[in-house]
């Protein structure tokens, strides 16, 4: 295993995230929209430090399988995330861009992260959109398959082995088991 990879410890803080276009329209049908929403979660990436393990952009639906962010709190970087995505494609729009709220899976296990993104990258097959997930260009897959770059910076062996060829070492914050993961209100 390469050391440069964000191991999760048990898939411990792991979320498996759905969230809605408005009424399930259409919203992210155009290519301008998929690429505006990946700009959008990258700079939620950096922003939050938030490990993106795999996503995909569904014409009226995204899957995502994050972390639990290093600065602030998940709702806090999906508001941002969809906040973003909607001004700049929705701003003088009659209607609202996203449902309000967001499906959350927490993923407990590593069968069960295999399961999830196993699922996010055969999403578009199972529609009937794409014959191979790889012809399918809004989900990671392609950075599984063949290290592919994307907009996204997407936590995986490949991205582990390029941080290791350039010298970067980063460091995993354990918490302990008393240790709340979420910042006090206090």
């Amino acid at each position: 295993m390469p050391w440069g990879l964000k191991r999760f410890q048990e898939c411990r803080d792991i979320h498996f995230l759905t969230f809605s276009c408005y009424r399930r329209k259409p919203n992210l049908l155009s290519a301008t929209a998929c690429s505006t929403f990946l700009a959008a979660l990258e700079r939620v990436r950096e922003q939050h430090q938030l490990c993106v393990y795999g996503y995909v952009i569904m014409p009226e639906h995204v899957h995502l399988l994050v972390n639990e962010p290093d600065r602030g709190t998940l709702a806090q970087a999906m508001q941002s995330l969809k906040q973003g995505v909607a001004r700049r494609l929705a701003l003088r729009a009659a209607e609202s861009f996203w449902e309000a709220r967001y499906y959350d899976f927490n993923v407990w296990s590593h069968h069960k992260f295999v399961e999830k993104l196993r699922y996010i990258h055969r999403n578009p097959v199972k529609r009937g959109l794409v014959i191979r997930p790889d012809d399918w260009p809004w989900s990671s897959y392609r950075h599984y398959g063949n290290g592919e770059v994307g907009v996204v910076e997407i936590e995986s062996q490949w991205t582990a082995r390029k941080r290791e060829w350039a010298g970067v070492f980063p460091t995993v914050k354990v918490r302990s088991l008393t240790e709340s993961p979420r910042p006090s209100k206090a």
